[in-house]
């Protein structure tokens, strides 16, 4: 508390934005370490610890930019990275916008629902999965006539298909097995859209759906959706809240690799 009374309101400020930098970091690298390592936690690892370091050592790092400036080779360096952190961070905040308003998207009538399937453990569906199939299982409950397209192959590392584990705990919690149509093939979101626009074309079903995902991952969804000739609507299914940081920022390269290089 003495050194907090001693401190200059601008250092006590400095200090509690590292003490959140440090937080982050460490969700972060939970989130590496209890579920398959990605580009969202490697990316959030490395923006907190360096900024972290600019903070820590920020007079140091003053002093390096005001002497790196006075040359005109430096002056160019550091406008480039600087205008880099600007478009990157601005990118983020669209892409950012964009996730939470594609995450909740009802229709006016009740429509058939599409549930994207993610990793199946040796004791059943994963918690983000189980969230998914509780989000199926409300609206399907509350719109008694919904068909479900459950949809999602099998890893090598999975007991059985998604797909299967989303039938048998939808059935489980009481639903139809006669509602449930199951799309086992399919190894990425791409595959679960086109498996499942299979189904409808062959059924002579309307190209229109409730999408069941996690929330996160609902704009890139959509956006793959959209492409295949899909009127895709919304339902989002929470993400366990630590693991979150790193799945968002995971999405921002996934949200960019589908605008520029995505399959159409």
């Amino acid at each position: 508390m003495s050194i907090l009374a001693k401190s200059t309101p601008s250092q006590v400020c400095f200090l509690l934005i590292e003490l959140v930098l440090v937080l982050l970091f460490l969700l972060f690298l939970a989130a590496a370490v209890f579920t398959k390592p990605n580009i969202g936690s490697a990316a959030g690892m490395f923006i907190c610890a360096l900024l972290t370091v600019i903070l820590v050592k920020r007079s140091a790092f003053v002093s390096l930019i005001k002497t790196a400036y006075k040359t005109q080779a430096g002056k160019m360096i550091i406008t480039a990275i600087a205008a880099l952190a600007v478009i990157g961070v601005i990118t983020a905040i669209v892409i950012s916008v964009l996730m939470i308003s594609a995450a909740n998207n009802l229709p006016d009538e009740p429509t058939t629902v599409i549930v994207l399937g993610c990793r199946v453990k040796e004791n059943g569906p994963s918690l983000m999965l189980q969230k998914r199939i509780d989000a199926a299982y409300d609206y399907m409950t509350e719109n008694e006539n919904v068909i479900c397209i459950a949809s999602g192959g099998q890893g090598s590392d999975e007991p059985m298909s998604e797909a299967q584990a989303i039938k048998n705990s939808l059935v489980e919690k009481g639903i139809s097995p006669d509602r449930i149509i199951m799309e086992d093939k399919s190894e990425n979101t791409f595959q679960n859209i086109r498996n499942s626009l299979e189904i409808f074309d062959s059924m002579g079903m309307s190209r229109k759906a409730v999408i069941i995902t996690s929330e996160f991952h609902q704009l890139r969804a959509k956006m793959i959706a959209s492409k295949q000739g899909l009127e895709c609507y919304s339902k989002s299914s929470p993400t366990y809240p630590p693991l979150l940081p790193s799945y968002w920022v995971r999405e921002w390269f996934g949200v960019l690799h589908e605008l520029i290089i995505g399959r159409k």
